[in-house]
């Protein structure tokens, strides 16, 4: 049976995908699959910055959108993000397109935990979904929204502890979601690093006082994720 969501990604008014870098996967030295946060899509100006930095490496990068942004996008009207099974699902079938023997997943906030979830025994809970870890070799997280903002006990990060595959998370100092203070407080699996950018916010930003700036922090963000997805792959 024809999957729904490739019926909806099919009409001709909005790309399935955004790619950047090699167009054949033969001549990219790995593929990133690089999800969305929860309030933007694909083609915001912070993911089309980071996927194009992340494509002069020769590594192509390939951005999709959830089906509420999809549907966001088709009429304009502003749509909470999909429960997670719904999300979950949509992810698998894009990592079932691309899954090449050299495939990195990940993405800003909400898209990188829903990364991080399909690679553990939490997506066999979700109807239709299994755990991916055979497909892919490494996850990225930016901003992992370890929290509600205040709400430090609502930890979102319990699969972390347990993760098998390589896993970066680049968080921001001040992030919201998870403080510097707070994420060093908590344990995490051994493949799991963490990474800070200087006094950014969830979305890396860092404040003028600090003496750095947002163009640094990205330049940052891309260095640390070409690095991560070479060695995730076996480039290096």
């Amino acid at each position: 049976m024809p999957n729904s969501n490739v019926e909806a990604s099919e009409k001709p008014a909005l790309p399935t995908y955004l790619v950047d870098g090699p167009k054949c996967d033969e001549e990219a030295i790995a593929t990133f699959l690089f999800t969305h946060g929860a309030g933007a899509g694909m083609d915001h100006e912070f993911m089309t910055e980071i996927a194009q930095g992340i494509a002069a490496h020769s590594i192509r990068v390939i951005r999709f959108n959830f089906p509420y942004m999809v549907k966001r996008q088709e009429d304009g009207k502003k749509r909470p993000p999909d429960r997670q099974p719904k999300l979950l699902l949509d992810l698998q079938h894009h990592i079932d397109q691309f899954a090449d023997g050299k495939l990195v997943i990940g993405g800003k906030s909400m898209g990188g935990r829903m990364a991080s979830l399909i690679v553990s025994d939490v997506a066999n809970e979700s109807p239709g979904v299994e755990n991916c870890t055979a497909k892919v070799q490494g996850v990225a997280c930016l901003g992992f929204p370890f929290h509600p903002p205040g709400k430090p006990e609502n930890f979102r990060g319990e699969h972390l502890k347990v993760a098998t595959l390589p896993t970066l998370i680049l968080q921001g100092e001040r992030d919201t979601f998870g403080t510097r203070p707070e994420v060093e407080g908590w344990q995490y699996a051994d493949s799991v690093s963490v990474t800070f950018l200087p006094d950014g916010d969830h979305s890396l930003k860092p404040r003028k006082k600090s003496g750095h700036t947002e163009q640094e922090n990205r330049e940052k963000t891309v260095e640390y994720l070409v690095d991560f997805i070479k060695e995730s792959v076996g480039a290096v």
